[in-house]
């Protein structure tokens, strides 16, 4: 078991049972899964994109990514349905509370000039969303390696109702906020 899901039994519940009176440790909130992805409108002229963006993403999330298509045709983007447009990851389990601790304690201190994550990309059900300009904060990602610099979207779903209790929950696993 990971340090961070110890850390969440031992530490987090009792604090959030008490925190907001649950009768039980079940309802206490937790994360439920942190979805990965990455856009790639160049994919539509620049099939190379698909397979470089996969090897990013395999090797930041230690699994391989679904390929996400076009729903809709847009002609001004030359996009027709069914096109590949991005890469996702469902992360769970293990693999989950594993990327979140290196979230926290690697990348986001490799930030330059970090001052904490936005304390306002909720989504008002207690899920955070969190984007990044390039993949290369990721300590997997070789900086040489790589052919173009891409954003990543990382959004973390918890089974909690309000933005309070999700942001309650992800300060005592350790998320830094920036202040308000």
């Amino acid at each position: 078991m990971s340090q961070l899901k110890e850390k969440y039994k031992k530490e987090v519940i009792p604090d959030l049972v008490e925190h907001y009176g649950y009768k039980n440790i079940m309802q206490a909130p937790r994360l439920d899964k942190i979805v990965l992805n990455i856009g790639l409108g160049e994919a539509v002229q620049n099939a190379k994109a698909l397979e470089a963006a996969e090897k990013d993403l395999v090797a930041i999330s230690g699994q391989h990514p679904v390929v996400t298509r076009a729903k809709k045709s847009i002609a001004s983007f030359r996009l027709r349905t069914g096109m590949p447009i991005g890469l996702k990851v469902t992360l769970r389990g293990e693999r989950m509370y594993d990327f979140f601790d290196k979230l926290v304690n690697a990348v986001l201190p490799r930030i330059r000039e970090f001052q904490g994550v936005p304390p306002n990309s909720f989504d008002g059900r207690g899920n955070y969303t969190l984007g990044f300009n390039e993949q290369i904060v990721f300590p997997e990602v070789d900086y040489d390696k790589i052919d173009k610099v891409r954003g990543l979207e990382v959004s973390i779903i918890t089974t909690t109702t309000t933005d309070e209790e999700g942001r309650h929950l992800l300060e005592s696993l350790g998320m830094p906020f920036a202040k308000d």
